[in-house]
C-alpha cells in the first residue's frame, strides 16, 4: 500500500464516522423540530411552558452543534491535507522538551481557534436560557487555570510513556498499561481532594434534615461515608450534579448547590456569605432544585451504582480498553508508512500515539463507545431499581422530573440517537421503568 492510498483510506474513514454522527444528530433534530407542541405522553412530566423553553434551548444547541461540528471537520481535514501537524512538529524541533513544546503550542492554537465558538455557547446560548453564571473575566481566568493544570498533569505522563517506549523492550505496552493504571488511580484519589478545589470551593454540608437523612442512608448500606460536601457550582452554571469519590473506607459525597432548594439552600447560601463567596440568584434560580427527600433519592440511585459494583466494572472495562489500545499502538507505532502518509519522515512516539489513537483506532473507538453507552444505560436502570427497592421510587421520579425541567432537557428523543449517545436513558423511559417496578411490588 502506498502512503497516499493509506492517507485517503484513513481520512475517508474519519469522514464516514463524522457523517454517521451527523446523520443520527439530524434524526434527533427532526424529532425536536417537528414536535412544536408538547406530546401527550409527556404531559405529566413537563408543562407546556417548560416544554417550549426546553425546545427553544435544544433547537439553539442543534443549530450551534451542526455549525461547530462541520467547521471542526473541515478544519481538521484542511490541517491534515496541507500538513499542519508535520509543519508544527518540525517547526518546534529545535526547542528543548520537543514533545511538550509541540503539545502545548498545538493546544494553545486549538484553544484560540475554538474560543469564538466557546464564547458564543457560554455567553449567548447558555446566557440566553438562564444557565451561565460566569463573568467574562472569570471565564478567561478559569480557562487559563484549566490549561495550566492540564499541562502540568499531562507533560509528566507523556514523558513517562516516551521513556517506557524507548526503554521497555518488545512488551513496553504492558509497562505503559501498568504505568497509566497507577496514574488513573492516583488522579482519581488526588483530583477531587487537591485539584478540583483550585476551581471551586467545597464546604461541609450544614447540619440539618438533609445531612441527617443522607448519613442515615449511607449507614443503612454500610457505605463508609467520611465527608459530605456542597460545592458552589452556581458561580459557573445553573446546571446541577452530584457525585461520589474515594477508595476503600474513605468515601465522600459532593452535592452541587443547584440541586438544593428551600431551607437547605438558604443555609448553604448563608455559609457562602460567611466565607466571602458571592452568589447571585434570579427568580429562575429560586425555582430550581429539589426537596430533601428527592436529593436523598438521587443519592440512593448513586449508591446503587456503588452497591451493584458498577464503578468497579467501569474501571475494569477502562483498563481492558487501555491495554488493547496500547497493544494496537505497539503493533503500529514503528510502521513508517503510517507516518509518511501524514507527512512525517521519522517516527516520533507522541505523533505515533496521535495517529494510532485518532485514525487507526477510529472505527474501534466508535464501536467501543456504543458498547459503553449500552452498558451505561443498563447500569442506570439497575441503579434506579436499587433506589426503588429502598423505597425512594416516588421521590426518584420527582427528582428525575425536576432535573429534566431545571436543565431544560427535551423529554422526547429519536430512538436511534438515544441508543447511540445517551449514557443515561431519557427521563420518560426511566420513569416508566420505575412505575413498572412499583406495580410488580404491589
Amino acid at each position: 500500500m502506498e502512503a497516499g492510498c493509506l492517507f485517503k483510506t484513513l481520512l475517508a474513514t474519519n469522514w464516514i464516522l463524522f457523517l454517521w454522527d451527523q446523520y443520527i444528530t439530524w434524526r434527533q433534530y427532526k424529532v425536536h423540530l417537528e414536535n412544536v407542541k408538547r406530546p401527550k405522553e409527556v404531559e405529566e412530566l413537563i408543562s407546556e411552558e417548560e416544554y417550549k423553553k426546553a425546545r427553544d434551548y435544544k433547537m439553539d444547541n442543534h443549530t450551534f452543534g451542526f455549525a461547530h461540528g462541520i467547521f471542526n471537520q473541515i478544519l481538521s481535514t484542511v490541517q491534515l491535507v496541507y500538513g499542519y501537524y508535520p509543519l508544527l512538529w518540525y517547526a518546534t524541533a529545535g526547542f528543548p522538551f520537543h514533545s511538550s513544546v509541540f503539545l502545548v503550542t498545538n493546544s494553545i492554537i486549538e484553544t484560540f481557534i475554538d474560543l469564538p465558538w466557546d464564547l458564543y455557547s457560554t455567553f449567548v446560548i447558555e446566557e440566553t436560557h438562564g444557565f451561565n453564571k460566569q463573568k467574562v473575566g472569570f471565564y478567561f481566568v478559569d480557562k487559563i487555570k484549566k490549561m495550566l493544570v492540564g499541562f502540568v498533569l499531562t507533560m509528566p505522563i507523556v514523558y513517562g510513556i516516551e521513556w517506557i517506549v524507548e526503554n521497555g523492550g518488545p512488551y513496553f505496552f504492558v509497562y505503559i498499561w501498568v504505568f497509566l493504571s497507577i496514574v488513573v488511580l492516583l488522579l482519581m484519589t488526588i483530583y477531587p481532594a487537591f485539584i478540583a478545589p483550585l476551581f471551586d470551593k467545597y464546604f461541609a454540608l450544614p447540619d440539618g434534615e438533609l445531612k441527617t437523612k443522607i448519613e442515615k442512608l449511607a449507614a443503612s448500606l454500610n457505605y463508609p461515608l467520611t465527608k459530605l460536601y456542597v460545592v458552589n457550582g452556581s458561580k459557573r452554571s445553573a446546571h446541577s450534579n452530584a457525585y461520589m469519590y474515594g477508595f476503600w473506607k474513605n468515601k465522600r459525597i459532593v452535592l452541587y448547590d443547584t440541586l438544593l432548594s428551600g431551607e437547605e439552600k438558604e443555609k448553604v447560601l448563608a455559609l457562602y456569605k460567611e466565607s466571602g463567596e458571592t452568589v447571585e440568584e434570579d427568580e429562575k434560580d429560586k425555582k430550581r432544585g429539589m426537596n430533601s427527600d428527592e436529593v436523598v433519592a438521587v443519592l440512593g440511585h448513586e449508591l446503587g451504582h456503588w452497591a451493584l459494583w458498577h464503578t468497579a466494572i467501569n474501571l475494569i472495562i477502562t483498563e481492558a480498553n487501555l491495554f488493547f489500545s496500547f497493544a494496537v499502538f505497539a503493533y503500529f507505532y514503528k510502521w513508517e508508512l503510517l507516518y509518511q502518509a501524514f507527512g512525517f519522515h521519522d517516527t516520533p512516539t507522541v505523533i505515533g500515539m496521535m495517529l494510532v489513537f485518532q485514525f487507526v483506532l477510529a472505527l474501534y473507538n466508535q464501536i467501543a463507545s456504543l458498547g459503553m453507552v449500552v452498558h451505561s444505560r443498563s447500569a442506570e436502570f439497575g441503579a434506579d431499581e436499587f433506589a426503588n427497592k429502598l423505597g425512594y421510587g416516588d421521590n426518584l421520579i420527582g427528582a428525575l422530573t425536576k432535573l429534566g425541567v431545571d436543565n431544560l432537557s427535551m423529554p422526547i428523543n429519536d430512538s436511534l440517537y438515544s441508543w447511540c449517545t445517551h449514557t443515561h436513558p431519557p427521563v420518560v423511559e426511566r420513569v416508566a421503568a420505575i412505575r413498572r417496578l412499583q406495580a410488580k411490588l404491589q
